[in-house]
C-alpha cells in the first residue's frame, strides 16, 4: 500500500507539473491574442479603402476589362493553406487542413499550394503538390509576407500556370468560435466587389486610365485580402490555443482533485491497516 500511495503523489506532482506549463501558455496566449485583435481591427480600414476605390472604378466605367478579373476554364488551382508552425491548439490545424482536403477532392482539376505554418506544410508535403512554404509568420505576419505570396500568385495566374486561387484560413468570430473558410480571390469577383450604389452618380476622372488605376489597385486588392486572412489566420490560433491550455488547466485541476482523494482513501487505509496489526500483536501478547 505505501508503493501505491508514493505512486499516486507522484502522479499527482507530475499533473500538477504540467498544469504550471498549461496555465503559463494560457496567459502567454492570451496576451498575443490581444495584439492580434488590436492588428486585426488596425488593418481593416485600410482593406476596406482599397475595396471601395474598385468598387468605384468597376462601378463608374462599363466593360472595363483587367488580366486579374478574368474567368476561365478552371483546370488548375492554388491554395493558400494558413495553418500554424506549433500545435496545442485544440483543432485548429485540423480543422483547415481537412477543409483544404475536401476542396482538392470535390475539385476535377490539378492542385498547387502553399502552406504557411509547419503544420499544414507537413500534412501535405508527401501526397501533394507543395510549391512553397512560409515558416515563422504564422503568429505575427507582416503585410510585407501577404506581398511574398500575392506575388507568387498573381505571377502564377498571369503565366496561365494556375485558373484560379484560394485562401484556406480560419476566421475569428469569438473567443470560443473560430470558424474554417474558402475564399477565392483570384480571379477577383467581380460580382463580390461590385455593389449598387444608391444616391446620385459621381463623374470620375481616371489618371492615366481606369484599367492603369486597376493596374495599382487590383494586386493592393490582393495582397490585403491575404493579409487579412493572415491576421484573421493568426487572432484564431491564439484564441483557439487559448482556449485548448485553458481546458488542459481545468482538466489537470480535476485529476489532481481525484487523485487526491485516491491518496487520502489509500493513506486511510494504511492507517487502519496499521492499527490493526498493532491491536492484533497487543492481543497476541497477553
Amino acid at each position: 500500500m505505501g508503493k501505491s500511495i508514493r505512486e499516486i503523489s507522484r502522479h499527482i506532482r507530475g499533473i500538477r507539473s504540467t498544469m504550471q506549463i498549461t496555465r503559463a501558455m494560457e496567459m502567454v496566449s492570451s496576451a498575443k491574442l490581444r495584439k492580434a485583435r488590436e492588428v486585426l481591427d488596425a488593418s481593416k480600414p485600410y482593406y476596406e479603402t482599397v475595396l471601395n476605390n474598385i468598387q468605384d472604378i468597376l462601378g463608374s466605367v462599363k466593360g472595363i476589362k483587367h488580366p486579374l478579373l478574368e474567368e476561365r476554364e478552371v483546370k488548375s488551382t492554388l491554395y493558400i493553406v494558413l495553418a500554424s508552425d506549433r500545435g496545442l491548439a485544440g483543432g485548429y490545424n485540423s480543422n483547415i487542413n481537412k477543409l483544404t482536403l475536401k476542396e482538392i477532392e470535390e475539385s476535377n482539376g490539378e492542385e498547387k499550394i502553399i502552406t504557411v505554418g509547419l503544420k499544414s506544410y507537413e500534412f501535405f508535403r508527401k501526397k501533394h503538390n507543395v510549391i512553397e512554404n512560409f515558416l515563422g509568420i504564422s503568429e505575427k505576419p507582416e503585410f510585407s509576407d501577404a506581398v511574398h505570396i500575392a506575388k507568387i500568385a498573381m505571377d502564377l495566374f498571369n503565366k496561365g500556370e494556375i485558373d484560379e486561387v484560394k485562401i484556406m484560413y480560419t476566421e475569428f468570430e469569438s473567443m470560443i468560435k473560430q470558424t474554417p473558410k474558402t475564399l477565392k480571390i483570384l480571379p477577383v469577383d467581380k460580382s463580390a466587389i461590385t455593389e449598387e450604389k444608391t444616391g446620385p452618380s459621381v463623374l470620375m476622372e481616371f489618371e492615366p486610365s481606369a484599367e492603369g488605376v486597376l493596374d495599382f489597385l487590383v494586386p493592393r486588392y490582393i495582397e490585403s485580402t491575404i493579409y487579412g486572412a493572415l491576421i484573421e489566420a493568426s487572432t484564431s490560433e491564439q484564441g483557439a490555443r487559448q482556449v485548448a491550455m485553458e481546458s488542459a488547466t481545468d482538466n489537470a485541476e480535476e485529476i489532481i482533485g481525484e487523485l487526491e482523494l485516491t491518496y487520502n482513501r489509500a493513506r486511510q487505509e494504511a492507517i487502519t491497516m496499521e492499527i490493526s496489526e498493532i491491536v492484533s500483536g497487543a492481543e497476541a501478547l497477553k
